[in-house]
This record gives structure tokens, C-alpha cells and sequence, in this order.
């Protein structure tokens, strides 16, 4: 006990430094809520990219899969082209919607469940920096699943669009991070993949049937077309059909991309604030 008490007061000047740098050093004490890293993001994001790049079978299902649908839906329309003109432009942004959230809610999920995230959460890492990682690293494969899509049904499939195939491009890009947005956000929500997947009906499909690709939004039943114009796939379809019709930039299509844009940021806003209450 004398040897303890010596021990103290003697390195009382010693160990004043320790302290100070553990308080700086701790996560809990302002490092994990401050500003966005990039550093710190992108090293999340190369986290991510590499463990996907040791599962082909995710690879193929988000940049194969839309490109194969898409194939698919032109050959059944063999004998209509006008068919395929019409709808092509709106399933070109619905395809990678629907492949990016199924495969960002399953994978962040199973980081979630595995523990990995909370153990991010203990280091010098911020709620943000794991969110704009995720969407950095699901973002780049968005990129070239969209110019795959865009590319393919535009040149060898031969969508007929009026205006510029780069407005395509930046729709379909646009519907892929809302897909991944969606994906991340719905994966709080989830204790399972089975359950993951089973959000796609609840999330997907009402926006799919009242986006105005079976039926004018205007011809709906009033109830129906005013939930149809709070869906940010509806915007999605309006924007593809802009450029389906018009040859320069219209101010809906201006609209309609601002609204998808808008609505993907608000919901990783949300899914970073489900992150807090995951981990505990």
C-alpha cells in the first residue's frame, strides 16, 4: 500500500502527458462525429471493394444482370421495336435500382450482423465516413453498370432515344445510387438476408407498379397517382421518358433528376443515423 501511494505521488508529474493523448486518441470524445475524411472514406471504400472483389457471383449480379434483362426485354419485343423503344429507356434505370439495393442491403447487412461494423464504429471513424465508403465503393460499380446498360442498349440494342444517350447514362447512374441509398438505409432494418430480401416487396415493387411503366401516372386513381408523386422511382421513369422524347435538356428533366439526386442523399442521411442504433 506504501509502495502504491508512493508510487502516485511521485509520478504525478510523469504521467500528466497520458492522459492527454488518451483523450485525443479516443474515439468516443469527438472523433467519430466529426466532419467527413476523405481519407478516411476512401479508405472504407477500398475496404469494401476489396472484399468484393473475392465474390464474383455480387460482381455479376450487379453489372451482368441489367445488361442481360435488358437483352432479354428486346427479344421478347422482336417483332415490335416500338414496344421496346418505349419501355427500354424507363427498365434502363429500373434494372440497376432494383440489382443495386438488393445487393447493398444483403452485404451491409452481413457486416452488420457479423460484427464488423460495430468494431469500425470503436475506431477513429465516423458514422459519415462508413456511409459515404459504402456508397463510394457501390457508387463505382453503379458507374459501370450503368455505361454497361446504357452502352449496350443503346449501340447493340438499338433503343431509339431523342435526345443525348449521355442523359441516359446519368439517369441510370442516378437510379443506381438511389438503389444503393435504399439498400443501405433498409439493411438497419433487418436481422437476416432472408429478411433483406424480403424488403425488396415492400420497397420496390409499389414503386415499380405506380412509376408510370404500365400505366400514365395521370390515369391512375387520384389516391394512387398523389403516393405515386412522393416515389422517387416515378421521377426516375419521368426523367428516361424526357429524353425519350425531347432532343435538348427540358426543365422537368432538370426536375426529375434534382428529385432522384435529392431523394438518394436524404436516405444516406437516414442510413447513417441508423447506424448508432444498430451497433449497440
Amino acid at each position: 500500500m506504501t509502495t502504491s501511494t508512493h508510487t502516485g505521488t511521485n509520478a504525478g508529474d510523469g504521467p500528466a502527458p497520458a492522459p492527454s493523448r488518451s483523450t485525443t486518441g479516443d474515439p468516443r470524445t469527438g472523433t467519430r462525429t466529426s466532419a467527413l475524411g476523405l481519407s478516411r472514406t476512401t479508405a472504407t471504400a477500398a475496404r469494401v471493394l476489396r472484399q468484393l472483389r473475392h465474390d464474383p457471383r455480387t460482381i455479376a449480379l450487379m453489372i451482368l444482370v441489367p445488361c442481360l434483362m435488358l437483352v432479354l426485354l428486346r427479344y421478347v419485343f422482336d417483332g415490335s421495336p416500338r414496344t421496346f423503344d418505349s419501355i427500354g429507356a424507363s427498365l434502363l434505370g429500373i434494372f440497376p435500382l432494383i440489382t443495386m439495393f438488393l445487393v447493398t442491403s444483403i452485404a451491409t447487412l452481413r457486416e452488420r450482423t457479423s460484427g464488423t461494423l460495430e468494431r469500425l464504429l470503436a475506431m477513429p471513424l465516423g458514422k459519415g465516413d462508413l456511409i459515404a465508403g459504402y456508397a463510394l465503393a457501390f457508387g463505382a460499380l453503379a458507374v459501370v453498370q450503368s455505361a454497361l446498360a446504357t452502352g449496350l442498349a443503346v449501340w447493340f440494342l438499338g433503343l431509339d432515344v431523342t435526345g443525348s444517350p449521355w442523359l441516359l447514362l446519368l439517369v441510370a447512374l442516378l437510379d443506381a445510387l438511389l438503389g444503393t441509398a435504399l439498400g443501405l438505409f433498409v439493411s438497419a432494418f433487418a436481422a437476416s438476408e432472408f429478411q433483406a430480401v424480403q424488403f425488396m416487396p415492400a420497397v420496390i415493387f409499389p414503386q415499380l407498379l405506380l412509376c408510370g411503366l404500365f400505366a400514365p401516372r395521370s390515369s391512375m386513381q387520384p389516391v394512387l397517382e398523389a403516393v405515386s408523386d412522393v416515389l422517387p422511382m416515378s421521377y426516375a421513369v419521368d426523367g428516361m421518358n424526357e429524353v425519350l422524347r425531347h432532343t435538348d435538356m427540358t426543365a422537368g428533366f432538370v426536375r426529375d433528376v434534382l428529385i432522384v439526386a435529392g431523394c438518394a442523399l436524404l436516405v444516406l442521411f437516414l442510413g447513417a443515423a441508423t447506424l448508432k442504433r444498430r451497433t449497440r
